[in-house]
């Protein structure tokens, strides 16, 4: 395979190359704690940028026009994504819609209202969570007990859901999400899930804040209380949610494997400015030696990438592959941050933004790093995906496979 532009890919990439350095976001004069994801100044930040990007056409560029997109293709806006990244320009507040939500709101809804929702949120106008996750289920993303039940006359009427979601990222500042839930006990799990979009000022819809070691508070609980929700406002079939969620999740593997945030590069700056035995940290033969290691993984991230790029570049939706995107991703995420604050020694105690080198970025990274092996599907998860579905080895034993999800034994 030829990884190298061809010419008007070249020419493309200059003309998005000079553009992003001309209007790329002034973050000069926000203070370093504000610097930091989910911080409303940050925030703010952010909504500008994706509304910039949205009036040049960058904005989703794959998409069609009347949703919002650029009308452009695949290979354009990966060439996209690969320079704002090289420019050091990462918002995540985005990428759960736009990259996991929104993709399968298309694929399986054709209600005008509901497809409304998509151009505000590629302006960055509108935010999207994720309500799939439950405190009962864990890494089993059919093991949903939250209940829809139809209130109404005929297949039309509204229904009322009761449940509760948890590690649900961007919650609590989101305007929309998409909410998998149970409407048939009668049948295997798989076969009785229905995905709906919610707008989260629904009465009903409560959301509750979880405070992280790393002082965030990306995640939360989400509480359905007799939450009312239009038919209109279902994704796909009554029943047929599984094939959302299946979308959903290759969607966000595929985004997560492509690897953001720090990388070796941010490491490599670290060492070069932090003094040791014998001049600097980057000086040292055992961390250019793990340094060398570092690089092949995220020279693995970056190629398993091209390979998503490929399939989507085909009409094609991101299959099982992506898996071994994510776990490399989450693996290095921790080994790097791990990795430097051994650098920084007694300094990397530091996490004040204030004080710290590079802000504080690898401490706030390490103690976020074991989330990272969890959302999107743990590391084990992952690892059985690429067992069964990638080397075709066979299959976990699953004794709930034909048992009506109404008598699989629950915990008291």
């Amino acid at each position: 395979m030829n990884f190298e532009d061809n010419p008007a890919e070249a020419t493309y990439r200059a003309r998005v190359r000079d553009w992003i350095a001309a209007h790329r976001p002034d973050m000069s004069g926000l203070a370093p704690e504000e610097n930091r994801n989910w911080h409303p100044a940050h925030k703010d930040v952010a909504r500008l940028w994706q509304a910039t990007k949205a009036d040049a056409g960058y904005a989703c560029i794959s998409w069609p026009k009347e949703r919002g997109g650029g009308g452009g293709t695949q290979i354009e806006e990966a060439i996209f994504n690969q320079e704002e990244a090289r420019a050091g320009i990462q918002f995540t507040y985005f990428m759960t819609g736009l990259h996991m939500l929104l993709p399968a709101l298309m694929e399986f809804s054709s209600d005008a209202a509901s497809l409304a929702r998509v151009p505000p949120a590629v302006r960055g106008e509108e935010i999207w969570c994720q309500l799939f996750s439950e405190p009962s289920s864990g890494s089993d993303s059919a093991g949903i007990r939250t209940a829809a039940v139809r209130d109404g006359p005929g297949d039309n009427g509204d229904w009322v859901i009761n449940g509760q979601k948890v590690w649900n990222s961007g919650a609590q500042i989101a305007d929309y999400g998409m909410l998998i839930t149970r409407t048939d006990p009668d049948v295997p799990k798989h076969k009785g899930l229905t995905a709906f979009w919610l707008d989260m000022k629904t009465p009903g819809v409560e959301v509750r804040s979880i405070r992280m070691m790393s002082g965030d508070n990306e995640l939360n609980e989400v509480f359905l209380t007799d939450v009312r929700i239009p038919d209109n406002q279902r994704v796909g079939e009554a029943g047929g949610g599984w094939k959302v969620v299946i979308s959903t999740l290759m969607n966000e593997r595929a985004s997560l494997g492509t690897g953001t945030g720090l990388g070796w590069r941010d490491i490599m700056a670290l060492a070069r400015q932090t003094p040791s035995w014998d001049g600097t940290a980057l000086d040292d033969p055992a961390f250019r030696e793990w340094l060398a290691d570092l690089y092949v993984d995220a020279e693995a991230i970056r190629l398993l990438s091209f390979r998503t790029l490929t399939a989507l570049s085909h009409g094609k939706t991101p299959g099982p592959e992506g898996s071994a995107g994510k776990l490399l991703w989450s693996g290095l995420g921790g080994n790097l941050s791990s990795q430097a604050l051994d650098i920084l020694d007694h300094a990397g105690l530091l996490d004040d933004p204030n004080v710290a080198p590079m802000n504080g970025s690898f401490q706030h990274r390490f103690l976020w790093a074991p989330g990272l092996r969890l959302g999107g599907g743990t590391d084990e998860i992952m690892k059985n995906i690429i067992a069964e579905r990638v080397l075709g080895l066979p299959g976990d034993v699953r004794v709930d496979k034909d048992v009506p999800f109404r008598e699989i034994p629950r915990g008291r």
